[in-house]
């Protein structure tokens, strides 16, 4: 059943992206969209491209409530770097630490490094089973990275609380 649910996702996940990129409305483009979405997802569950590492349709559902969130901490650490760039005396302090990766997946993992990454005067270094190594531009934003918020709200995205 989850697999017929993953081919099922991928095919509208290919087919909503083909319809955004394409903008055409037109019935003879639209069935051969159709049909290219309909190879494709195909293929890729016939290459068992659609097994367990893939995405479903609640985890692309969770995505949809974590990125605003992801947006205001890249938004919020944006303009805190801004500060320290623009001030005479530069504050900073550059640290490297580890933290925990309590994510049950390698995707929840990629996606809690690169939402670290993503935000501005952090990047993850190194990405292990255990835990992640991550270089920040100040204490204050190693210590927000440290308190855990982001890595309980990537676990909620795989659907773990």
């Amino acid at each position: 059943m989850a697999s017929k649910m993953r081919v099922f996702g991928l095919f509208v996940c290919l087919g909503g992206l083909w319809w955004l990129l394409s903008g055409y409305a037109e019935p003879l483009l639209l069935f051969f969209g159709f049909l290219s979405t309909v190879l494709v997802t195909w293929l890729a569950a016939r290459m068992s491209l659609t097994d367990f590492e893939g995405i479903s349709l609640r985890f692309i559902g969770r995505g949809l409530l974590y990125s605003p969130w992801l947006v205001r901490e890249v938004w919020r650490s944006n303009i805190a770097v801004a500060r320290i760039v623009l001030s005479r005396e530069m504050p900073i302090s550059p640290t490297i630490f580890r933290i925990p990766a309590r994510q049950s997946s390698p995707l929840g993992r990629v996606i809690y490094g690169n939402s670290i990454t993503l935000t501005p005067g952090t990047v993850t270094l190194e990405v292990t089973d255990h835990d992640l190594e991550v270089h920040s531009l100040t204490r204050e934003a190693a210590a927000e990275l440290k308190s855990g918020d982001m890595g309980v709200r990537v676990c909620s995205l795989e659907g773990r609380v």
